[in-house]
């Protein structure tokens, strides 16, 4: 079987690639699609041209596919990672690709935009609608992202939010051996999976958690949202950021990335790693 990563060169994309040589090497073929072909240097992979801006290099890219994995660009425009995903979904039926796995969001929905969660579910409706075979792997939100905020929090001893959320972490690493394992696996025709962390935190949970680990104190505040988008304008962040930072903070309070699932376990094969560990790595 011939199985297409399509952002190969990304985070995501790099791990499942390596996840996928580890675990089925000698009995499928591995196809890195990436706009950056020449950075994919792994052994007993092919690489090619597909960008997500350019749909005809996609119907190449997707040619004598078996299965697909999408991962959608890190793009924040209003509507663009739609846009991309429906052209990538188009192409991919054109090229004959028998099964295509998209990578989604948990509160995937159809809400007002401009909000991520919109393009998350119109990419998902496109798939279903389209796809020969399809099967949907949404994600919490990264735990490698938490890190991120914990770093630049510390240095002024607060996390913020726009309420006492809760948010079950995942770490990039367990959501990539759980896509390739549902790659190479069978019986997902028409499946929805979730991958999240073992656990929910609340924002103040998170923030001892992260002062356990770093040694650093922290405490948790929420703020109304015209303060969090007046810090961010004030930081100079472009209009594009600050509106997707908002957007995911609302999600956060409407309790959408509030789910803990076994899908990473079901999938990868091994349990979901906890918060704990993967903030303790990061500040040894």
């Amino acid at each position: 079987m011939k199985i297409g990563i399509n952002g190969a060169s990304g985070n995501l994309g790099t791990a499942t690639v390596k996840h996928l040589l580890e675990r089925a090497a000698g009995e499928h073929s591995v196809v890195a699609i990436t706009r950056s072909p020449e950075k994919m240097t792994m052994g007993g992979v092919e690489a090619r041209f597909g960008d997500y801006d350019q749909p005809e290099s996609l119907i190449e890219a997707y040619k004598g596919l078996d299965r697909l994995l999408l991962i959608p660009s890190t793009s924040l425009q209003s509507g663009a990672r739609s846009a991309q995903n429906i052209a990538a979904i188009n192409a991919a039926v054109e090229a004959g690709v028998s099964h295509i796995v998209l990578v989604s969001s948990v509160g995937a929905r159809n809400t007002e935009q401009p909000n991520i969660a919109f393009d998350y579910f119109a990419s998902e409706q496109h798939l279903m609608r389209k796809a020969p075979k399809w099967s949907i792997l949404r994600m919490s939100y990264y735990a490698e992202a938490l890190i991120n905020e914990a770093q630049m929090s510390l240095a002024h001893g607060v996390l913020t939010g726009l309420s006492e959320n809760k948010v079950s972490f995942v770490s990039r690493d367990d959501l990539a051996a759980a896509a390739a394992g549902l790659l190479i696996s069978e019986g997902h025709d028409g499946s929805i999976y979730t991958g999240t962390g073992p656990v929910s935190f609340t924002g103040a949970e998170r923030a001892e958690l992260i002062a356990k680990v770093s040694g650093k104190p922290l405490a948790f505040f929420t703020l109304p949202i015209e303060t969090l988008q007046g810090q961010l304008e004030q930081a100079g962040l472009p209009t594009a950021v600050i509106t997707a930072i908002v957007s995911i903070q609302q999600n956060f309070s409407n309790g959408d990335f509030d789910i803990v699932t076994g899908d990473i376990e079901k999938l990868s094969g091994r349990p979901a790693r906890s918060l704990e560990s993967i903030l303790s790595a990061s500040f040894q």
